[in-house]
Formats: C-alpha cells, sequence, structure tokens
C-alpha cells in the first residue's frame, strides 16, 4: 500500500486537509460510527474490488476546521496515467460507494470534496451516493458535473419481523411465503462460501432466461453478465467478508431451486445477487421464502435497512421488491469527465442495443 499523502486543499469550505490513502484504523472507525455505512463502503468491500481487477486504493480522507471527518471510497486503474483513467466509487458493477462521516455532512462540506475532486487530474472522476444523502449533496453539486440518475428499492426493518410482516409485506406476497412453506421446498444457508458452485450455476442458468427475455443473443449475454459478475468476484467477496456474506439456497427434490446472496455491515443487509431455475422455483415461491428468511434473519442480527438494489420501474422485478414493502429511493451517480467518454459509451450500447432489438427487462 502506499504511504498515505496529506494535503491541504483551498476549498469554497475553508482549508480542507486531504490524505490520500485513507487510513486503515481511521476508515473503519467512521465506517463503524456511520449508522448508516452499508458493506460497500467498508474497507473489506475497497480489497475486494482490488483483488478482483486492476484497480489499487486512490480513497480520501477530509478533516474540516469544525472537527468532523469524511471518508470517500475511490479506486483507480493501476499502471495507467491519470490522465488516462478513471476515480470511481464505485467503478462499474460494484455498487454504491460515496462518503461515509462521523457527523452530520452539510452543504458546505458536500461542496469541499466536489471542490477537490475538481481538481483530481484524472480522464473521470464519479461517486455513487447512497439514498440517505441524496438530497445535501444535490444541493451541493457544482457546474462541471454531471448527474446519471439511478434508483433502489429498500424495505424499513424497524419495528421487527413482527411489524413486517403484519404491515409491510403485501397480501400477495404472504401468500407466497405460505405457499412454499406448504410445498416441497428445502432451505440452506451458508457463511462459508461452500454454496458458492451450486449458486453460480444457477446464475449461469439465469442467463439463459434474461437473454431470450432481452432478445439478446446468447454468446454477447454470457460474456457480458459473467464479465459483470465473474465467479471470482464472488469467491473473494465471500472469503473476504467471511459470516457477512450469506447465501441462502432454496431446494427442490434436492435439486437447486433458488438463491440470494445478502450482504451485512452493521444496521444495513444487502440483496448483492439473486438467481433462479424458474421452472422449479416459480411454482412453489421459493424466492417468496428466501427473502422472508432472509429479512427475518436480517431483524434477528439488528439491521434498520434491507438493500434490495435497483431495478426498471414497471419491471416485474421492481414489482416483487414492491410486494415486499420496499420504497424507492435516489442513489444518484455524479461525476466530471476531461473528455465525453460516457456519452460516447452510452451512444455505442444504444446502437448495439438497437441492432439486435434488445428489450429492457
Amino acid at each position: 500500500m502506499n504511504a498515505p499523502a496529506v494535503l491541504l486543499i483551498n476549498t469554497s469550505a475553508g482549508p480542507v486537509h486531504v490524505t490520500t490513502p485513507v487510513p486503515r484504523e481511521t476508515w473503519w472507525t467512521l465506517a463503524h460510527s456511520d449508522a448508516a455505512a452499508n458493506v460497500t463502503q467498508t474497507p473489506a468491500w475497497l480489497d475486494c474490488v482490488c483483488a478482483t481487477g486492476t484497480f489499487q486504493d486512490a480513497s480520501r480522507l477530509y478533516e474540516f476546521s469544525s472537527g468532523s471527518r469524511l471518508v470517500l471510497p475511490l479506486v483507480t486503474r493501476r499502471r495507467r496515467p491519470r490522465s488516462l483513467t478513471a476515480q470511481e466509487s464505485w467503478p462499474g458493477e460494484w455498487g454504491i460507494g460515496g462518503p461515509l462521516s462521523s457527523g452530520r455532512v452539510g452543504p458546505r462540506e458536500a461542496r469541499a470534496v466536489f471542490d477537490d475532486l475538481a481538481l483530481i487530474p484524472a480522464l473521470r472522476v464519479g461517486m455513487r451516493l447512497r439514498p440517505e444523502d441524496s438530497e445535501v449533496w444535490k444541493r451541493a453539486v457544482p457546474a462541471g458535473f454531471k448527474e446519471d440518475l439511478h434508483t433502489v428499492h429498500v424495505l424499513d426493518l424497524e419495528g421487527g419481523f413482527g411489524t413486517i410482516w403484519e404491515r409491510r409485506f403485501h397480501h400477495r406476497f404472504r401468500r407466497g411465503v405460505r405457499r412454499a412453506e406448504r410445498s416441497d421446498v428445502d432451505v440452506e444457508v451458508d457463511r462459508t462460501g461452500r454454496l458458492i458452485p451450486e449458486f453460480y450455476q444457477l446464475f449461469e442458468q439465469s442467463i439463459v432466461r434474461w437473454a431470450a427475455r432481452q432478445h439478446e443473443p446468447l454468446a454477447l449475454a454470457r460474456w457480458r453478465r459473467k464479465h459483470a459478475f465473474p465467479r471470482e468476484r464472488l469467491e473473494t467477496v465471500a472469503d473476504r467478508l467471511g459470516a457477512s456474506c450469506t447465501i441462502w439456497m432454496a431446494r427442490r427434490a434436492g435439486e437447486p431451486a433458488a438463491g440470494i446472496v445478502v450482504l451485512r455491515h452493521g444496521y444495513q443487509a444487502k440483496l448483492w445477487h439473486a438467481a433462479m431455475n424458474r421452472d422449479l422455483a416459480h411454482p412453489v415461491r421459493a424466492n417468496h421464502l428466501l427473502h422472508r428468511l432472509a429479512i427475518d434473519d436480517a431483524c434477528a442480527a439488528g439491521c434498520l435497512r434491507y438493500d434490495m438494489g435497483g431495478s426498471r420501474q414497471g419491471a416485474s422485478l421492481a414489482e416483487f421488491k414492491e410486494s415486499l414493502g420496499a420504497d424507492l429511493f435516489a442513489s444518484p451517480r455524479y461525476y466530471r469527465e476531461r473528455l465525453p467518454v460516457s456519452a460516447v459509451d452510452r451512444g455505442l450500447r444504444t446502437a448495439a442495443k438497437r441492432v439486435i432489438g434488445f428489450q429492457e427487462g
């Protein structure tokens, strides 16, 4: 690891001390003291990103004159000139990074972070915010930064599982759970990574279904999906997070039918990935039972939120999440670029989708 550099940056909020990369002890202190911190904002997640890609730690610690501190997780590509690479929080499919802090972040502190990011000599600098932070940072974003709109579904776990079952789960979801409980569905729980081969097999089966639904050539779908979520990534996360990474597996007659991977840190639980053999899982509502058990488990662990990730509004997946009582929240990404690489990339992707008749699922 590089020795930390300590900088004094002049910002619209006054001088701010910036340390990069962030000392681990300090980062873990903030990750434990920030009640809204999720697993994707921890040093352990950074280690997973760096272990499975060509990335290195570029995190930044901000220390303000008020005494408050803020950590921004960031990575950059190894062995590339800074002017030709990106600094992201996080890259690709790694999810929400964004800042975590020792106290309340106001518009002045948020603007100071933007001022600093504007000075980084990278091709692109970007960060995606957790829902709790979106309003404060939206008010602080300066000219030169663009916004990508993203949303996530989050289930409020306050009140415990009894309250969730009675007041938040939709009646059709409860009906699905009861159907699964009456069926020949067995559920196995793994906190060691032992079920990774079976889960990834379900993931590969799911790719076939997703490709057909989205009118995507199967070879392209396999390459794209497995590039975004290689088995090595799941193995690394399970190894680094240990018992905080749980695989829930539903079986019918001993055959894997559905699986979900749930991550946990502090008060936050996160549905990271899900896959199923639809022919086995759907008739008995195996996914309903898996989420019911995972949510009960999260409540027992003291979690207050169950983050179910993003999905397109109006899609069947979004409807399923809403049947659990999950609400939709903004989770924007802000970025600035020295060249319009994102616009070019979006244009190429849109053209390719048009050629193959791709349909959003």
